[in-house]
């Protein structure tokens, strides 16, 4: 049991100053949503409604029967989390304990230690769309649309993704014990995963097997990428034989707003809009395509998902808005916020969405998401194609490829299936090719 203060009067004003700081913060997450507080607290003044919540949490202080179960920190880290779900930023403005901050800082590094296994949540549940290639947690056997039901034999429910991602995660050679609900199998599953590093390239490219296409896929606007993306496609024009690039942002789940800038550059006419971004006063700051770009000129298809979201869906709004490419796949995710990270004194921080992102035609990407041009829904348990497969693929195996999404692209591309081999066709320019002479 947690160390109860002294005084009644030590600890709320200990907690009212914490409180008051996050509700303060809060207010400006509030105003992006149209919800103004701006009145709301005058200097010195407590919030009429914080008379509730302090009855609340006397009465759970003086009343609550099991009484080693009365946690302050978990208490308060509890009210943080309530209150910054109430701003309704859903899977982007969220609070990180001590212990998740670190993680949250590696995830954008491009490199991590665990079992390396791409997850989301899918109705409540926390399924594999893919283990990584030749990670531990391929090699013990986990396959995409397991569902994760124990870590270590501790149950997930009612855990949010980043919970569970910190129970999978921990340090190389260590041991994890995942229970997985398979699907068509009866009995969960249990895999003992030895966790590695795991380094993963932001950017993978591949030809497409007897096709005059390239394949790119970002995974992440982490460090780097604009290096990373730059390279790829410098490989990709100066070969000269590539008619078409489809472009890989499922499962992206965002990143960096500069690198996701300097991405788009490489695809749109120097000047157009990227996106706009509208802060809690509504002020706009309007960023446009810029420098030199790799691959203004070569016809374009963009699969996008559900997991698609953030810097990803604001790629795939912009070129979708400047008609530079087809999106083909499922709305996104509808994360649109630019979030800033406030550290807390105990070491905690909230990550706070302070502007709102608009496509170039001012629509908003949050809540709404960005939908494709054309609809291909697919299952999370679809292994999606990605650039190591397609470098040992053989023809036959491609088109026995259960990734209907990629397939629809090749198709958009001129690609034509046979029931023999997969020939090779002319690729046809697309509508949407820009004009040569436009830089």
């Amino acid at each position: 049991m947690t160390r109860v203060p002294r005084t009644a009067l030590a600890r709320r004003v200990a907690l009212l100053v914490l409180i008051f700081w996050l509700m303060a913060l809060a207010f400006v997450g509030g105003n992006l949503s149209g919800y103004t507080m701006r009145s709301a607290m005058a200097a010195g003044e407590r919030p009429a409604e914080f008379d509730i919540f302090w009855q609340a949490w006397d009465y759970v202080v003086a009343h609550f029967v099991d009484r080693e179960r009365v946690d302050f920190t978990a208490m308060t880290y509890g009210a943080i989390e309530g209150m910054l779900a109430s701003l309704g930023d859903e899977g982007h403005t969220t609070f990180l304990p001590p212990d998740a901050v670190q993680l949250h800082q590696t995830s954008l590094q491009g490199s991590f230690e665990g079992i390396g296994a791409y997850v989301s949540m899918e109705e409540g549940n926390v399924t594999i769309v893919a283990p990584i290639n030749g990670s531990p947690a391929e090699s013990a056997g986990i396959l995409a649309g397991d569902v994760i039901m124990e870590v270590d034999g501790e149950s997930v429910e009612g855990k949010s993704l980043d919970q569970v991602i910190f129970l999978v995660r921990g340090p190389a050679e260590s041991e994890v014990v995942l229970t997985v609900r398979r699907p068509d199998v009866d009995e969960l599953v249990t895999v003992t995963i030895v966790r590695d590093r795991i380094e993963v390239p932001s950017v993978a490219w591949s030809a497409i097997p007897n096709t005059e296409l390239a394949y790119v896929s970002i995974s992440q606007f982490t460090f780097g990428v604009d290096k990373e993306l730059e390279s790829a496609l410098r490989e990709i024009t100066e070969a000269n034989t590539y008619q078409g690039i489809i472009l890989d942002l499922r499962n992206n789940p965002g990143g960096f707003l500069h690198q996701a800038i300097e991405a788009n550059s490489h695809f749109l006419p120097r000047g157009d809009v990227i996106l706009i971004e509208a802060d809690a006063y509504d002020n706009q700051t309007v960023h446009r395509s810029r420098g030199w770009g790799y691959a203004r000129q070569m016809p374009l298809i963009v699969l996008i998902n559900e997991g698609t979201a953030s810097a990803g869906e604001i790629t795939a709004g912009a070129l979708k808005e400047n008609d530079r490419a087809v999106l083909i796949g499922e709305t996104t995710f509808g994360t649109g916020t630019v979030l800033n990270q406030f550290n807390l004194s105990d070491g905690s921080a909230i990550l706070l969405g302070v502007t709102n992102w608009l496509t170039p035609d001012g629509n908003l990407i949050k809540g709404q998401g960005i939908q494709p041009d054309i609809e291909v829904e697919q299952p999370a348990s679809i292994r999606m194609t990605n650039a190591d497969m397609l470098r040992s693929m053989t023809t036959d195996q491609l088109t026995a490829l259960e990734d209907t999404q990629f397939l629809r692209a090749l198709e958009q591309l001129g690609v034509e299936f046979h029931k023999a081999p997969l020939l090779q066709s002319d690729v046809h320019p697309l509508p949407f090719l820009v004009d040569p002479n436009n830089e």
